[in-house]
C-alpha cells in the first residue's frame, strides 16, 4: 500500500451543464458526463494528478465528495483505520491508497477474471469476501466500482466487458450484503488508461477494477455536528 498518499485539494465547486452544485454526492458526481471539477490549495501539480474524472475517475470521485475542515479530518481518520483493514484482507490482489477523505482500491483483472471473461476466479472469491466484510463494518460509505481495460480490441466491446466486470465485483459484494443503494457501478472501458497501452506491462496495468469507497451524507452530518469524535473514528 502507499501509505498516507493524501492529495491535499480541497474541491471548490463542480460545474453541471451551467448550473453549480455542491461536492458532497457521489452518485452525483459520477453521473454527470459534463462536470468539471475544480481543485484549489495545491498547485498545478496535484491538480494535474486529478486531472478529469474521464483520466482517474476514482480519484474524481474521492476528491469531488470530500468536505475538508475539521470534519473532513476525522472523516479521514475514519478512513484511516479502513484502510488499513482493507489492505490486509486484499493483500496480494489489490492496491489500497488513502486519498483524501476517500480510499482508492485498485485490483488487476487478471486477478480477478480469466481472458475475455467477466466471470470472477473462484481463488479470489475468499478476498472479497473479506473485502465485503470490510465494507460492511464500515457501512457508513458509497462506493464507487468502476470497470477499466486496455485498448486493445474494438472500443465498444471493451466498454461492455468493463461494465459487466464492474458489474460481476458489485454483484458479488452484494451477495456478501453490501447494500446496492451504497453501490455506484461503472464502465469506462479504454477511456481511463493509467500506463501506456504501447507495453504488455502497461496494457496488464490498465486492465483493472477500481473502488473509491468515500463518506456517505450520514457519516459527513455527523462529523460535522460533532458526533464522530476521534474515539468513534478510530474504532
Amino acid at each position: 500500500m502507499k501509505s498516507n498518499k493524501f492529495l491535499s485539494i480541497t474541491c471548490a465547486a463542480l460545474v453541471l451543464s451551467g448550473s453549480t452544485m455542491s461536492c458532497n454526492s457521489l452518485k452525483k458526481l459520477t453521473r454527470e458526463e459534463k462536470g468539471v471539477i475544480i481543485g484549489i490549495g495545491s498547485g498545478g501539480a496535484a491538480g494535474a494528478a486529478i486531472g478529469s474524472k474521464s483520466k482517474n475517475p476514482a480519484v474524481y470521485a474521492i476528491v469531488g465528495s470530500a468536505i475538508g475542515g475539521v470534519a473532513g479530518a476525522v472523516i479521514g481518520k475514519y478512513m484511516d483505520k479502513q484502510a488499513k483493514q482493507l489492505e490486509e484482507d486484499l493483500k496480494s490482489v489489490a492496491e489500497v491508497e488513502r486519498i483524501e477523505e476517500g480510499i482508492k482500491v485498485t485490483m488487476n483483472s487478471g486477478l480477478l477474471f480469466g481472458f475475455d471473461s467477466y466471470t470472477l476466479n473462484d481463488k479470489n472469491r475468499e478476498s472479497l469476501s473479506k473485502l465485503a466484510s470490510t465494507l460492511n463494518e464500515y457501512a457508513d460509505t458509497e462506493i464507487l466500482i468502476a470497470g477499466h481495460t486496455d485498448s486493445i480490441g474494438d472500443e465498444s466491446y471493451n466498454e461492455r466487458l468493463s461494465d459487466r466486470r464492474a458489474d460481476a465485483v458489485a454483484s458479488f459484494l452484494s451477495s456478501q450484503g453490501i447494500r446496492k443503494s451504497r453501490m455506484v457501478v461503472r464502465g469506462y472501458g479504454e477511456s481511463s488508461p493509467q500506463f501506456s497501452n504501447d507495453t504488455k506491462s502497461g496494457q496488464d496495468k490498465n486492465r483493472r477494477v477500481e473502488l473509491a469507497i468515500v463518506a456517505n451524507d450520514n457519516l459527513k452530518n455527523d462529523a460535522k455536528k460533532g458526533k464522530l469524535d476521534n474515539t468513534t473514528a478510530l474504532k
